[in-house]
Order: structure tokens, then C-alpha cells, then sequence
């Protein structure tokens, strides 16, 4: 039925959407969304400069903390699941390269042929709504999801060690000095020999009169402000040699991980209440960035801060909010855009769902429901939206949304010495979401504190967000399993009924795709990544000529869901049958020995009279 699943998904939602508000009044909800606007923040701040480098500044950080800001809060408020986090993906930042290149190297306007590509894509989605194509959610299984979780999760702690080792590019350590020597190390200004052609028509154009300058007394930014040379036995690459930072970056990145991984595991502590350890534990990450920030001001060594803009207006003063899908470029670029615009739909549909699925897993224990439908839905409206104004494309961010969804875990309050906690599902609210863009849309406003966070500290919450979210991934488990003893392994139930070697062959197959995809991922290729992911759903089909239905019922949830559930239904059915017979035989055999009777065949219970006596 046209836009039914869409219907479906309004009328289960909007009994829960009071409530939904209701419910995010707790003191867990706020620290919830302290730690994730933190951690929400550096990747938007840090996707936007990266596509101002790419695009020349016609997208940067201005748009895309603006864009975030708006898509959170529009999704939050009537998206189907908002415990999903909003966030910008690597192959979109590839998509935009190549196409500004493009745009470049056939003089096209890059804003205007990316806002029709934009509303094509919006339109292809809302086209997968109409037709219930998020249906399709049940071929995603265990072996897709995690193969994807697990590639987001390598990538965020991937990417934290690589931005910190980025570090020593910025301040570089004085490799193999002599103390002895630190009385006549310097590092001074000096006119260059050799000015090339620029830094001729730079001082020209400001009228700098070289031989009238004290290149000696000047400073570091002053001396890179003139195009001047560093020289000396202290000079680095790009300047002096600046001391003790890159070691108190890697001081800040791991402590930060270390304390947020302890105060998160302060709710099993022995020592103070209940109320306290929990929460501690809800605070963790906030606690730990309040702490490190504290520790860096006091010892005052001057690490990189985060860069928030200062001004709410577009990068570039030739672009406005609104920008015209054919402006200068010809009319035949409205249909080209086509051909791009489907890659781009298969990109949003695979990010979103799997997103979501992953977030509406089982174990989670959900009882609001999900909303597969409504959630593409505002996704495509808001990407339209955002293609008009100029602004980054935002779809589901995995490991964002897998810790929002651990940071708002409910759990039993024990009062037995020694009883641990017992898992009782997930606060489902649409308030820590709504919170998170609300004051990201803020920041602009709150740079004066802003710029006290040190970077390194945001790395080292990346880093705990990576590894926290493996946790509870049956992948990582079953890979364990190839260095352990069978004595050693854990009580896991695939293993009671598969074979070992079997459990060693799928997550063997697992490996490979995920490692195809990590390689795909840094490539050049990286653009047809949503096509690969897409590929995972055929070769987990094709696991089924290799595993029995019965192993893969335990490895794996079998294609698709509702199936199942009618095979289950069926054999509940069969078993209840046969247990009511066991039970009629038992009684007829405990009535003849009552009776004395040497045969309990004897009995003849022929009317439903008599089996109503008999029972």
C-alpha cells in the first residue's frame, strides 16, 4: 500500500511522543547528552574543515554545524527511533571531492549541480518510503550488522591514534639533543635567500620594505606572516621546535580513555551508595573531559584547542543560505545529476538502516517500537532541505547512535551484597537527542569555553567510544575463540550446538569481508562502499548452501524475520500437541495402578464426559 509502512509507523509512534519527553527527565539523560554534544562536536567541527579543504570553503565548518544542527534537532523531534545520532560519513566526503573536482575541471557550479543531486536523492528516498522498501530490513542480518559495526568501530579508534600521531607533524620533537648544548640551541628569523615569485609579489603588493625589517626580533607568527626562513640547530620542518607539547597530547588522549573507562566500571565498585556509583558512572565521559580540561589549564602547555567559528555567516561572502539547483550551469545538468543522485540513495538507505537496525536489536529490550519508515522519511527531508541551503548531508552514525544507546542502559538497583546489576532495557526518550543539536546550534555562542578543550582529550573520547562500542559484538567473540582452549571457552550457546570448526569457518568469512571493506574504505574506490556493504546481504544468502538452517539459527538470524517467527509458531504448536498427549497417557497410567489394573490400556475414555471424571 502506497506510503503504508509509513502510516504504520506514525500510528505506533504517536501514542509514545508525551512520553517520550516524560521519560528524558532523569539525571542519566543529562549526562547522556553532556558526553555526546562533546562527542558529537569535534567530528562535525572536524568533517566541515576537511570539506572546506576539498571544496575551496564553499562548505565548511560554519555549514556544517549548522546543517548538523538543524537535521538533529528536525529528526529528534519526529524521527521514528531517536535514540539514532545524526552524523557525517566518510564515503559523502569522498562523494563531494570528486564532484567539486568535477565541477572544477568542466567550470560547473559545485553548489548548484550538488542541491539538484541533493533533491534527486531526497525524492529516490522518499520513492523507498512510498514503496515500503524499508521492509527490506529483514535481509540485513547479525553477519551484515556487525560486519559494518565492527568496520565504524576499527575506523573511530583508527582514526583517534592516527589524528593524535598527526600531532608530531604540528609539534615536532627534538630528536637526539645533548644537554649540554641547550645553552646555544636556537631557532631565529631570517630574510629568505632565495624570496620566490609569490613572496616577491606579497611583499610588492603590501609594500614591505625588506631591508627595513628586524627579521631577528620577530615572532614565530610574525616571521610565517612575511614569508620568512627559521634557522638553527633548534628549527623544525615548519618552525622551532616546540617543546613538550606532543608528549602532553599523548598524556591527555590516553588518561582521558583510562578515566572514562574507570568511572564508567565505578557502578560495580564496593565503596558508596548505590545512587553515588551510578551516578559516577552515568558522568564518566563528562567528568573525564571536565578533569583533563582542569589538569591541561593548570599546567598551561599550550595544546591545540578545538576551533569553533566566531561568526554565524556562510565561508564564503559569494554564497548565501539559499542556493539555486541550475543557477549558471545548463538545463541538461538537472537530468545529469540523476546517475550520481542513485549512488547517493544506495549510500543513505544502506548508513540509515543498518544504523537502525543495529539500534533496534532485540537485546536491547525496546518497547516503544521501531520506525524504519518515519526515519528515511525525515532523513530524506531534511537532506532536500540541506541540499537547497548549501549544507552537508547528515544520515545515522553507527558508533554514535551504539553509545547513546549504552549510555541510557537501565539497570536493576541490587541491594544483596555481591548481586550484580540485571540489564532492563534502554530509556527511550526524544529528549538527549533534541538536547545534543539544540546546544550544538548553540556553539557559536559559547566559544569563550569552548576553547579550553584540548583535542587530544576529544581523541581519547573517540577512543573510548570505539572500543566501548565492541563490546557486546559476537564477532569479537568467535575471533577470541581461535586462540583459546576448548576447556577455556566461555558457555556461549552457538557453541553447545555447532560444531567448532564450523563457528571458525563463518567468522573466517566474517574476517574477509571485513577486511575487503576496510580496504575498499581507504582506497580511491571508497565511493562505491555503500555498493560493498550492499554486496554482504548476497554473500550472507549465500552462506545458507554452506551452513545447515539449525547452525545458522544460532550463528546467525535466518532471512527473513517473519519466517521464522511462523516456523517457530509451527513447531510451539507441534510440541504443545505432544506434551498434552504425554500428559493424558501419564494420567490413564496413574489411574490404572490406582485401580490395581495389571494393563493401563485397559481404561477406555471414549467421551469428554469421562476424560472431565478422569481428570
Amino acid at each position: 500500500r502506497l506510503f503504508g509502512g509509513l502510516v504504520l509507523d506514525v500510528k505506533r509512534k504517536a501514542p509514545w511522543f508525551w512520553s517520550d519527553f516524560r521519560d528524558g527527565l532523569s539525571l542519566q539523560c543529562l549526562a547522556s547528552f553532556l558526553f555526546l554534544y562533546c562527542a558529537c562536536m569535534s567530528p562535525v567541527i572536524t568533517f566541515g574543515g576537511l570539506l572546506g579543504e576539498a571544496t575551496n570553503g564553499h562548505i565548511s565548518a560554519m555549514e556544517s554545524l549548522l546543517g548538523a544542527s538543524m537535521t538533529g534537532v528536525v529528526y529528534s523531534l519526529f524521527a521514528g527511533q531517536p535514540l539514532t545520532i545524526l552524523g557525517s560519513t566518510g564515503p559523502v566526503l569522498v562523494f563531494e571531492k570528486i564532484l567539486y573536482k568535477f565541477c572544477k575541471e568542466y567550470t560547473l557550479s559545485y553548489l548548484s549541480l550538488r542541491a539538484c543531486i541533493g533533491l534527486w536523492t531526497a525524492f529516490f528516498c522518499i520513492v523507498l518510503v512510498a514503496t515500503d522498501a524499508s521492509c527490506l530490513v529483514c535481509y540485513i542480518t547479525r553477519f551484515t550488522e556487525e560486519a559494518f559495526a565492527s568496520l565504524i568501530c576499527i575506523i573511530f579508534i583508527y582514526e583517534a591514534l592516527e589524528k593524535l600521531s598527526h600531532l608530531r607533524e604540528t609539534y615536532p620533537v627534538h630528536m637526539h639533543s645533548k644537554l649540554d648544548f641547550l645553552t646555544i640551541y636556537y631557532c631565529k628569523c631570517e630574510a629568505p635567500t632565495h624570496p620566490s615569485n609569490e613572496t616577491l609579489r606579497f611583499w610588492e603588493s603590501n609594500k614591505i620594505n625588506v631591508s627595513g625589517i628586524a627579521w631577528e626580533n620577530l615572532t614565530v607568527t610574525e616571521c610565517r606572516y612575511l614569508h620568512g626562513e627559521f634557522q638553527g640547530p633548534a628549527c623544525g620542518r615548519n618552525g622551532p621546535y616546540t617543546p613538550n607539547v606532543l608528549f602532553w597530547c599523548c598524556i591527555l588522549f590516553f588518561s582521558t580513555f583510562v578515566l572514562s573507562s574507570l568511572l564508567k566500571k565505578f557502578k560495580t565498585s564496593r565503596y558508596f551508595p548505590t545512587r553515588v556509583r551510578s551516578t559516577v558512572s552515568d558522568f564518566a565521559v563528562f567528568l573525564s573531559i571536565v578533569v583533563m580540561v582542569l589538569i591541561d589549564f593548570m599546567v598551561g602547555i599550550p595544546s591545540p584547542k578545538l576551533h569553533v567559528p566566531h561568526m554565524f555567516k556562510p565561508t564564503r561572502d559569494d554564497r548565501g543560505w539559499f542556493i539555486n539547483p541550475i543557477g549558471p550551469n545548463p538545463w541538461w545538468t538537472v537530468l545529469a545529476a540523476l546517475i550520481p543522485a542513485l549512488l547517493c540513495t544506495i549510500l543513505i538507505f544502506m548508513d540509515q538502516q543498518i544504523t537502525a537496525v543495529i539500534v533496534n536489536r532485540k537485546e536491547h529490550r525496546l518497547k516503544k517500537g521501531c520506525g524504519y519508515h518515519l526515519d528515511l522519511f525525515m532523513v530524506a527531508v531534511m537532506l532536500g532541505v540541506c541540499s537547497v541551503m548549501g549544507l552537508p548531508w547528515f544520515v545515522a552514525a553507527t558508533v554514535l547512535s551504539i553509545t547513546h544507546v549504552n549510555s541510557l542502559k537501565v539497570e536493576s538497583e541490587c541491594s544483596a551484597p555481591g548481586e550484580q546489576p540485571k540489564f532492563l532495557g534502554i530509556r527511550e526518550q526524544r529528549v538527549t537527542g533534541l538536547m545534543i543539536f539544540v546546544l550544538m546550534g548553540c556553539s557559536v555562542f559559547f566559544t569563550s569555553v569552548l576553547k579550553f578543550i584540548p583535542m587530544p582529550v576529544l581523541y581519547g573520547v573517540f577512543l573510548y567510544m570505539g572500543v566501548s562500542s565492541l563490546r557486546g559484538i559476537q564477532f569479537f567473540d568467535r575471533l577470541k575463540l581461535f586462540w583459546m582452549p576448548a576447556k577455556h571457552q566461555p558457555d556461549f550457546i552457538y557453541l553447545r550446538h555447532v560444531p567448532l570448526r564450523k563457528v571458525h569457518f563463518f567468522t573466517m568469512i566474517q574476517l574477509i569481508c571485513l577486511v575487503l571493506l576496510w580496504a575498499i574504505k581507504v582506497s580511491r574506490a571508497a565511493i562505491i562502499f555503500p555498493l560493498m556493504v550492499l554486496a554482504l546481504v548476497f554473500v550472507r544468502k549465500v552462506m545458507d548452501f554452506c551452513f545447515s538452517k539449525r547452525e545458522l539459527s544460532f550463528l546467525d538470524d535466518l532471512m527473513p524475520e517473519r519466517k521464522k517467527k511462523k516456523k517457530k509458531k509451527k513447531l510451539d504448536d507441534a510440541k504443545t500437541e505432544g506434551e498434552e498427549e504425554e500428559v493424558k497417557l501419564a494420567g490413564c497410567s496413574g489411574l490404572a495402578l490406582s485401580l490395581g489394573l495389571a494393563d493401563p490400556s485397559e481404561i477406555n475414555i471414549s467421551d469428554e464426559m469421562s476424560k472431565r471424571t478422569v481428570w
